[in-house]
């Protein structure tokens, strides 16, 4: 039986993330996309195109009562405090055929969703290496990075994966499909407590983290915890994963920002409860000591009440 393609897309977050895969889509010329919005976010959308490295984009805004029938695959890209209030909205859009791909942060997107639309629909993901950033009502990115998935722990009877696979070749977006992808997924979750958490308390972009030894131990003080903690829940995360890591951030431009110090510089939320504030949880869940992320969740907490 051939498998049916993706050609229609909603995009659910117009941030840098989305903003990036946008465009990505957009420019492979073969899918009808839109962004999914209400609100605020709906009239910042009508009012003006979506500029992204410079160039405008004449992506439409629908809102969910406009939205006539399900798409095949719903990017979710939004932060993880404004996903609760959105669940009802994706389910508009969601039929039985569609594809639900999260690229949030966060080990938990995946399961709040399909407990909303249907675990059968999600695709277990997350992306890499991609550098997008917001200014104001701009967007830019340099490095498309990649976006790793697999099926996760639902067994993917519909051809989730392939049909997946299929429309990121077709959109030229760098992917991947690991073997076991709970453990990449930890990697990732471990990659953002260190690196974002790190970069919003000392302000800095990237280049801090490849040239102060400092920063690098923050950083890396950060991370163990979550290796540490990956243990005790049966994932295999070893030190060597923390040096992987290390080989992709010498490879990332020197002046690029974390989400979470774009945040900070913005004045906007942080995702600070999904990093540190889920260390601190499961380590006391599991008995494990985490008192670097408890500090970085103090802090942090605390600038986000300054701005």
């Amino acid at each position: 039986m051939q498998t049916k393609k993706i050609k229609s897309i909603a995009i659910v977050g117009a941030g840098a993330m989305g903003a990036a895969y946008a465009t990505m889509f957009s420019n492979a010329g073969s899918f009808s996309l839109y962004f999914l919005a209400s609100g605020e976010r709906y009239r910042r959308l009508k009012k003006r195109p979506l500029t992204v490295n410079g160039r405008p984009y004449s992506i439409d805004a629908m809102k969910p009562e406009e939205v006539e029938k399900p798409v095949d695959l719903v990017l979710v890209a939004l932060k993880h405090h404004h996903l609760p209030e959105a669940l009802q909205e994706i389910k508009t859009v969601v039929g039985a055929e569609t594809i639900i791909l999260s690229v949030m942060n966060g080990l938990e997107s995946e399961q709040i969703i399909g407990s909303v639309c249907g675990m059968d629909k999600m695709v277990y993901a997350i992306a890499v290496g991609i550098d997008a950033v917001r200014e104001k009502d701009h967007f830019s990115f340099a490095r498309p990075g990649k976006i790793i998935f697999g099926e996760g722990p639902q067994k993917d009877e519909g051809g989730r994966v392939a049909r997946l696979q299929e429309a990121l070749t077709r959109a030229s977006i760098p992917h991947e499909m690991p073997a076991d992808i709970q453990r990449v997924m930890w990697w990732k979750f471990m990659i953002n407590v260190g690196i974002n958490q790190a970069s919003a308390v000392l302000r800095a972009p990237y280049g801090v983290f490849q040239s102060s030894a400092d920063a690098l131990a923050l950083m890396q003080l950060l991370m163990q915890e979550v290796v540490i903690l990956a243990g005790k829940v049966s994932v295999d995360l070893h030190r060597k994963d923390m040096e992987e890591w290390l080989s992709v951030l010498s490879t990332l431009a020197p002046e690029g920002k974390t989400s979470m110090l774009q945040d900070i510089e913005a004045r906007r939320k942080t995702e600070v409860e999904i990093f540190a504030g889920r260390v601190v949880s499961m380590g006391i869940e599991h008995g494990v000591a985490t008192p670097v992320n408890q500090t970085i969740l103090h802090i942090i907490k605390v600038m986000e009440k300054r701005n």
